[in-house]
């Protein structure tokens, strides 16, 4: 690998300005305020902007951040100081799930776009991408809109800037709508210039707003896409995602599960027609490569498919694509010590990213009581009150860790049951699966899918021996079953560690 510096294209520079975006997006479990979310989100896009190991070298700084009253969207704008008079507006969008992200544009309603004013004939958008819009536009920092943001910055640089609006995701639906938005702006003693770079970006209305937005005068209109990410086909071309990954190995093939959702979603614009706006620039190679998929979910079911449609769609596999380092990661926890407590039990935290900002949180109650290891990856944290079983957090300026399975803490015991794999993960009724894991009782029960197992030898605390029963045959029960163990009231949670294919 060479160690020259990397020598950042456009289109790498604006992946890595809307991979930022997604930074402290997941609020603190424990709870805070609008404004000390902001603050965090400014602390962590300020750290990231100015890692010159990232495509933007360190050049950019912050000017202004907008969250979202529900947080449902941000933006923020950064200028470039290297003396190219370059400013980048850049939209995060929802931050949730990929269904979430299709469901939540509710497409099947289409509404005037009348934002930019008069076109020469009506231009439409769904109904949810103009609500998303509507609060990119409106939401304001300590009384500051975009728009005034953007007008102070013009006041304090040379004339004639050129303006990079950006976005991943649903943010790049929002940034096809913003962007021609800011260019109708009557701007004062200035005469900006704008490009359009979206990355992974559903569309946002049919084909005359498509037209309309391809008719503005652009430096730049080009819109990046992952061939094996479903969220770029919405809503032109959705059913095309059902055979996305059938090269079998390294799949997952869509079985019925699969191909009946991704139906239900691609009616959901009924009648509506929709195009995608900008100059189409496919990022994909051949399907199967190393790094071209996830090969923790490659079974064929619906956890796993939705699992490789979110690594497909995830910024850092856009980034990787582009040939850009990927941003630094929030705090991810892998593990706690011990899983059972009281109020005031010393639990050691592991896994890495806990930086500066760091906060504990166990479930939503705030631990006060805590130290951060020199190399971020330990934290020795003592119990606040509490009672059931609570998912171990850290929070920082760059995130909040998900919840996991191996940090969980049980207040008063029994400590919490997880699958962490299964030898064979394949075959036919009765065959021998040895499942490994924590916390098995003498008494664990067995289940493939919805059916139990009738021969179960366990060996506390981790590992049982369990002979496969016959699969439930029909409409909606998939041959891909997760295998879960029951025992002291857990029920092990579902994970594709856990996954036995059926052989017919």
């Amino acid at each position: 690998m060479s160690n020259e510096p990397l020598q950042s294209t456009v289109p790498q520079v604006a992946m890595t300005l809307a991979a930022i975006a997604a930074t402290a997006a997941t609020p603190r479990p424990s709870g805070e305020t609008l404004a000390q979310q902001t603050n965090r989100v400014f602390l962590g896009i300020n750290q990231q902007l100015a890692d010159s190991s990232l495509a933007t070298r360190g050049t950019w700084i912050l000017q202004w951040v907008g969250l979202s009253a529900d947080n449902a969207n941000m933006a923020y704008l950064a200028k470039n100081t290297d003396g190219s008079n370059e400013f980048a507006v850049v939209i995060r969008g929802t931050v949730a799930n990929v269904t979430d992200i299709l469901e939540d544009l509710d497409v099947g309603t289409v509404i005037p776009f009348t934002a930019v004013g008069s076109p020469p004939s009506p231009v439409s958008v769904s109904k949810g991408a103009m609500e998303a819009f509507t609060q990119v536009i409106t939401m304001s920092t300590v009384g500051v809109t975009l728009v005034q943001a953007l007008t102070n910055a013009f006041c304090q640089a040379p004339p004639n800037p050129t303006v990079y609006v950006i976005g991943h995701s649903l943010g790049g639906c929002i940034a096809t709508m913003v962007a021609p938005y800011l260019q109708a702006q009557p701007w004062p003693d200035t005469t900006p210039q704008f490009a359009l770079y979206t990355f992974a970006a559903p569309t946002a209305g049919g084909s005359d707003f498509a037209a309309y937005v391809n008719s503005v005068d652009w430096v730049a209109n080009e819109r990046y896409y992952n061939a094996y990410d479903l969220v770029p086909q919405a809503w032109t071309d959705l059913d095309c995602v059902k055979k996305c990954y059938y090269p079998d190995p390294p799949g997952p093939a869509a079985d019925d599960d699969v191909t009946g959702v991704i139906s239900a979603i691609a009616a959901l614009p009924g009648p509506n027609v929709y195009e995608q706006p900008g100059d189409a620039f496919p990022l994909n190679g051949s399907y199967g490569s190393d790094g071209s998929y996830d090969p923790s979910v490659v079974k064929k079911s619906l956890q796993d498919f939705m699992g490789q449609v979110a690594f497909q769609h995830a910024n850092s596999t856009y980034l990787s694509l582009l040939g850009a380092p990927d941003v630094p990661s929030g705090p991810v926890v892998t593990a706690i010590s011990p899983s059972v407590g009281v109020a005031g039990t010393e639990v050691t935290i592991t896994g890495s990213g806990f930086g500066a900002g760091t906060a504990v949180d166990f479930g939503t109650v705030p631990c006060p009581r805590f130290s951060v290891s020199n190399d971020g990856t330990q934290i020795t944290a003592y119990a606040p009150e509490g009672v059931g079983v609570v998912a171990v957090r850290v929070t920082t300026i760059l995130g909040t860790s998900p919840a996991v399975p191996f940090g969980q803490l049980a207040y008063g015991g029994p400590a919490p049951v997880v699958v962490t794999g299964i030898s064979r993960d394949s075959g036919w009724t009765n065959t021998s699966v040895t499942i490994t894991g924590v916390n098995f009782s003498s008494d664990a029960k067995v289940y493939f899918g919805d059916n139990a197992a009738e021969s179960v030898q366990v060996t506390p605390p981790d590992q049982i021996v369990a002979t496969a029963p016959a699969p439930s045959i029909g409409v909606g029960k998939p041959m891909t079953v997760n295998v879960t163990v029951l025992s002291d009231g857990y029920s092990s949670p579902a994970s594709p560690a856990d996954e036995f294919s059926y052989k017919m």
